[in-house]
């Protein structure tokens, strides 16, 4: 994301702050340097964020930071920042394992979580109502379209009937 976005965008600007803060605080914890980051705001789904780790480059969800700024720069910031340090650190190891926990705790003195607890009701994708002779499913718009295209079809695992959509 080039500076003069952020500038217009003060949501945007304190992302980049907070994260410039994260790695502050990385260095003067770890008594090193780290490269900073590409950034941008080009994710969608549901996923709040993503560490790029050979790319040096963070990705965020821009709905989900705008419905959730305080907890989204407080906690999903320096979950990613975390990731790319103990990349720069260790090298390739388990994403949310020893290294990244202690990483969170010791660094920024949080308690490491794997997942966002945001309400995701704005960025769920659309599904459509399918029925098997058991229970209700709900299939993706791609599921539901190579079904409509008779490309494939699908069975329920507890039942093993075919489904079919509701009306």
């Amino acid at each position: 994301m080039s500076p003069s976005l952020a500038s217009q965008d003060p949501l945007h600007s304190a992302l980049l702050e907070r994260i410039e803060a994260c790695y502050r605080q990385a260095e003067k914890t770890l008594n090193r340097h780290f490269p900073r980051p590409a950034v941008s705001l080009r994710m969608r789904g549901q996923s709040a964020g993503a560490a790029h780790l050979q790319e040096n480059r963070l990705r965020f969800n821009p709905v989900l930071l705008a419905e959730n700024p305080d907890a989204f720069l407080t906690e999903v910031v320096p979950h990613e920042v975390a990731h790319l340090l103990v990349w720069h650190c260790y090298g390739k190891v388990a994403p949310h394992g020893p290294q990244w926990q202690a990483m969170m705790r010791q660094v920024f003195g949080l308690e490491p979580r794997t997942r966002h607890r945001f309400d995701v009701a704005s960025v769920a994708p659309k599904t459509f109502a399918y029925r098997c002779q058991c229970r209700d499913h709900q299939l993706t718009v791609r599921r539901h379209n190579k079904v409509q295209r008779q490309q494939t079809r699908y069975l329920c695992r507890a039942c093993g009937a075919a489904l079919q959509l509701s009306e």
